[in-house]
């Protein structure tokens, strides 16, 4: 702007353009990769389910485009943020954050955010696939916090004083529709509340730091007939129970879910060793085919299940190389094992079955604009007495990534 001559009009209005715009930032990054999976046409975690002839592909995982703007008032203190972002990927164009926060600078202490944007539950959920180290999320997050986001309000405690007493801690608690973006529009009244407390990296030691969080999240939707079915030993075996009751219509299908998290970072002379457990547990309502939070309302039973699940990971950093090794697993039916999951036994279903995956992985961080991902999960189910569920299904998924970054 040095060369912009502010003496005549035309420079003093571009200077005035730039320093109500000085405050837009815009970023983004692609993710294209190729993968191999065992069996053609294999149901997947690792991003879309492969096609029916294919257990190879390309494809364009991540196409985000992200534009910030903040707003600083007369004391040079944040007032105001808007973010937007999309996705646009061989699959279509999709918008991912689209909110709006303000600040409060008396005490500097409280935001308020409102719009589309991800839900304040758990670590991993909240952390950018950019970021993250596993090409994807554990199958517990993308079931039951299907594309992390969703539209609603939210307040922030979070001191942005240096010298706050408090300032290690973020409490943020919030409402949203429920559904995520699964659906298109709000289909009942009930809201789903959403909270985490956590405090942000303490020194342990000279060596060690260490951070945690924990969440709660208490919601539902719209039972639209009156049968429920939940857990219970019908004929002396684990199985479903079927609820007729009339009062049931209308009623609130529960999803309760708990959360905590902890992270631990141990540095090295030249590297570094990063630990994060998570684990979830609670009430999911679904359908007898999934456990995932219906977008749209139909007129068929709802199954509701005790569940529970974690995600842990182990890395090692030295220079611009990191290996990993992630453990995940989900279990959308802790009332049921392994050959109690059958036909025979009250409505059991695949929904029902648990699935552990062990990933592990070399990064290489080439340069602050690319990384290289080179990734492969082992995937195992419960054997079960489903057909097609007996043996462990081949479903091991191979990935290599290039993360362009700017």
């Amino acid at each position: 702007m040095d060369m912009v001559d502010t003496s005549h009009e035309m420079g003093k209005s571009m200077l005035a353009m730039y320093y109500k715009y000085n405050y837009l930032r815009i970023s983004g990054y692609i993710q294209p990769q190729f993968q191999y999976i065992q069996t053609k046409g294999a149901a997947t975690y690792a991003g879309p389910n492969f096609q029916p002839n294919s257990n190879n592909r390309f494809i364009l995982r991540r196409g985000r485009v992200r534009f910030d703007y903040a707003r600083f008032n007369k004391n040079d203190k944040l007032s105001a943020q808007f973010v937007f972002q999309f996705d646009g990927t061989e699959r279509g164009v999709n918008i991912r954050d689209f909110w709006g926060r303000v600040f409060e600078n008396k005490f500097e202490v409280l935001g308020f955010t409102m719009g589309m944007f991800a839900r304040p539950f758990g670590y991993e959920v909240n952390l950018s696939s950019q970021d993250r180290e596993s090409p994807e999320r554990g199958r517990m997050s993308q079931i039951l916090m299907r594309t992390e986001r969703d539209l609603g309000a939210m307040a922030s405690f979070e001191p942005r004083g240096k010298s706050h007493k408090l300032k290690w801690l973020k409490v943020d608690a919030g409402v949203f529709n429920g559904q995520g973006l699964t659906g298109t529009a709000e289909y009942d009244s009930y809201k789903d509340f959403i909270t985490r407390a956590s405090f942000k990296p303490v020194a342990i030691n000279n060596s060690l730091r260490m951070s945690g969080g924990l969440s709660y999240l208490n919601g539902g939707f719209i039972q639209n007939t009156k049968y429920v079915y939940e857990m219970g030993k019908p004929n002396g075996a684990p199985g479903f129970i079927v609820d007729s009751s009339e009062s049931n219509l209308g009623e609130k299908a529960p999803r309760i879910y708990y959360g905590a998290d902890a992270q631990w970072e141990l540095r090295h002379h030249n590297s570094v060793t990063t630990l994060r457990a998570e684990y979830w547990w609670g009430t999911q309502t679904g359908t007898d085919e999934t456990t995932e939070t219906p977008g749209v309302i139909e007129n068929q039973p709802y199954y509701v299940r005790k569940f529970n699940g974690a995600f842990f990971y182990l890395l090692h950093a030295f220079g611009k190389n990191q290996v990993g090794v992630k453990f995940d697993w989900y279990d959308p039916n802790t009332k049921v094992k392994g050959d109690d999951i059958s036909k025979s036994h009250d409505n059991m279903n695949p929904a029902d079955i648990r699935y552990n995956t062990l990933g592990v992985g070399y990064l290489n961080y080439i340069n602050e604009n690319l990384k290289l991902v080179l990734w492969y999960d082992f995937v195992m189910n419960e054997k079960t007495q489903l057909e097609g569920y007996t043996e462990d299904i081949k479903d091991n998924v191979l990935t290599f990534r290039l993360q362009f970054r700017f």
